[in-house]
């Protein structure tokens, strides 16, 4: 069975908006890194959604881009992805597979047939999978920001708070932190 690693750019005060994030080549790295160590990729709709308004593009040359993420585009493409969605069905960008039915099981199960691990990139998608207990992992790109505006992790809050132990922190050049954190294990 693989893990299933939760991985996204935060600020400081907790903002998961894309925009707010620092988008160089190390940055880009770090997330090239995480998605080719993994299996497959799973986004909600919305999440699915902006990225299919964009990456595809770039993949096919559409789009000028510095070399580094062009290479997440092309790897992107070929990499397996899953949608939760409860409203959309047609999913056309390549290998794009819809997860419908009873989150928990089905969840579950593309984790069991996932060994390299499936990364999870939708902050509200990542709630829903940690009240249900299905997050293994946290890698959080930690940026020196303060946006002073939302959406923030976890938002709409989880039951009770979830206690992590340290894996890694790995500073990068631009100031961010990368924040490798793992479910507790005592």
């Amino acid at each position: 069975m693989g893990l299933l690693t939760f991985s996204i750019n935060v600020t400081l005060d907790g903002c998961v908006d894309h925009r707010e994030g620092i988008a160089d080549d190390e940055t880009h790295a770090f997330f090239t890194r995480l998605m080719d160590e993994g299996g497959a990729m799973l986004w909600g709709r919305v999440t699915y959604e902006m990225m299919e308004s964009y990456w595809p593009a770039v993949a096919r040359g559409d789009v000028e881009v510095p070399p580094a993420i062009r290479e997440w585009a092309v790897k992107l493409e070929t990499k397996p992805k899953y949608v939760v969605s409860s409203t959309r069905k047609d999913f056309r960008w390549t290998n794009t597979h819809h997860i419908a039915g009873d989150l928990r099981t089905e969840v579950q199960k593309l984790k069991d047939a996932t060994p390299a691990g499936v990364l999870l990139g939708s902050g509200k998608l990542a709630t829903e999978l940690d009240r249900l207990d299905l997050i293994d992992e946290y890698m959080f790109l930690v940026h020196p920001r303060i946006a002073g505006h939302g959406p923030t992790l976890y938002q709409s809050g989880l039951p009770s708070t979830r206690r992590l132990d340290l894996v890694s922190a790995k500073p990068l050049r631009c100031g961010a932190v990368a924040m490798h954190y793992r479910r507790e294990c005592g």
